[in-house]
């Protein structure tokens, strides 16, 4: 059970961002508007094999790294970090994912300003997971293997270790020398944030005084290529427009690729040592839909969601950072839900993947971070290409059997601004879902 009065703080932050070198530069085209989604050459170089070519896509070159590739093939062997962050024998078992989830465990600590004494307690944890990843580093092996008939060991001696399903957390742990939990929460899309969460109870509880936690999503085409034969991607529309929350017009999410990172820790432990609180988690709950069913979104499972956080704490959001991937369906469930839980005034919801697309694994660990940063900022990030709203019901609301609100999206567009604008932000709500009808839900604050 969690220890009366303890509380955890949000303390520092870092990750990978795409078009972006750095926190400071997300920070400020977040606020300016801007997408970070571009067309994907590597998509376009297929032709017709592949039916959407956007992405927010992250390039090593824009992370300070160059690719080592074997004579005569176009498989990535190896990683170097030409601005000498991360040791080679730390760079030797990671994929990119692992890396990104390196810096940004670094840039989380720094900002912490823990010493190396409190980062290598056994009282800090490390927990990172991703919804896949390591693809680049298989191609590899597994071409060399199966197409050039070569012996096992020309695959190198760490296929395993930077492709094994919790390969950013033990990267991550080495690299930091950390003595307390390492481990990884695997949950599709909402990955990111469920590691956080699963964070923030160790420390709620006790069992840690401070956590590395994140998702992560690797570039990878492979992840691309999948989604694409899925039919799930948004196409049809310029880089910037392709990814519409809420919109009448849009016709699937943009899969994009990035890395959350935060340091987390007991509060008054932070507070005493003279930390820069950048947030208060007040709550974290999450559920399953129980259902049966893997893809479609439940509307019973996102009430009991809100009802769990409900039951945690006090909710009286300012701003809900919604999952909203522009789905067909989900995003409207997802409103409805909101509007059920909340009422329809006296807040505004909001949709960064609007700007930078859905980073899978890394997608609850970065609007997380965008959420960090609206209370920062005081500012509300719009809703981009939220242009038109359905004036009809959805067919859903239509059936016999649905228990929501009845009203059109349309007649909530107050609560959904298309361009950022300045408000007080004391509280936001973070919203995540993924495959399995597994729901996460965390709220957090100002520091008061």
């Amino acid at each position: 059970m969690s220890i009366a009065g303890r509380k955890v703080a949000i303390v520092g932050m870092g990750g990978a961002f795409p078009n972006c070198a750095n926190l400071d530069e997300f920070n400020e085209k977040m606020f300016a508007g801007k997408s970070l989604i571009r067309e994907w050459e590597k998509a376009t170089a297929y032709g017709k094999q592949i039916r959407s070519v956007v992405s927010g896509y992250i390039t090593e070159a824009e992370m300070g790294l160059e690719v080592a590739y074997p004579p005569g093939s176009e498989y990535p062997e190896a990683y170097i970090d030409t601005l000498n962050r991360i040791p080679d024998l730390n760079l030797s078992t990671a994929d990119v994912g692992s890396i990104w989830a390196m810096l940004g465990a670094i840039d989380a600590i720094k900002q912490a300003g823990w010493s190396g004494e409190e980062t290598q307690s056994e009282k800090t944890g490390v927990i990172i997971g991703s919804g896949g990843g390591g693809h680049e580093v298989l191609r590899h092996a597994w071409h060399g293997f199966y197409e050039l008939k070569k012996k096992s060991r020309t695959a190198g001696s760490h296929t395993v270790d930077r492709t094994m399903a919790y390969r950013e957390a033990a990267n991550v742990s080495c690299l930091i020398k950390n003595r307390g939990v390492c481990e990884s929460i695997i949950s599709a899309c909402a990955t990111g944030l469920g590691n956080i969460g699963y964070a923030y109870r160790l420390i709620k509880f006790g069992i840690q005084d401070r956590a590395i936690a994140g998702g992560v999503e690797g570039t990878a085409l492979e992840t691309f290529i999948g989604f694409d034969g899925m039919q799930v991607l948004s196409k049809g529309f310029s880089p910037e427009q392709s990814s519409r929350p809420f919109d009448l017009n849009r016709n699937g999410f943009v899969c994009s690729f990035g890395a959350g990172i935060v340091a987390l820790e007991e509060y008054e432990m932070a507070k005493a040592r003279g930390a820069n609180i950048l947030a208060v988690i007040d709550g974290y709950f999450n559920n399953s839909d129980g259902d049966g069913n893997m893809f479609y979104p439940s509307f019973n499972g996102q009430q009991r969601l809100w009802k769990g956080l409900m039951n945690d704490t006090t909710i009286k959001p300012d701003v809900v950072k919604m999952h909203g991937t522009a789905t067909p369906v989900g995003d409207i469930i997802e409103l409805l839900s909101v509007v059920d839980a909340l009422g329809e005034d006296g807040y505004h919801v909001s949709a960064p993947k609007s700007q930078f697309g859905h980073m899978l694994g890394a997608a609850g660990s970065v609007e997380l971070i965008t959420a960090v940063m609206m209370l920062q900022n005081q500012k509300v990030l719009g809703c981009l290409n939220s242009d038109t709203l359905n004036p009809e019901l959805e067919n859903f609301q239509k059936a016999d059997s649905w228990t929501g609100p009845t009203k059109p999206v349309e007649a909530y567009r107050h609560l959904i601004p298309k361009e950022t604008f300045a408000k007080e932000i004391n509280q936001v709500v973070c919203l995540n879902y993924g495959f399995g009808g597994t729901n996460s839900a965390m709220a957090i604050s100002r520091d008061n």
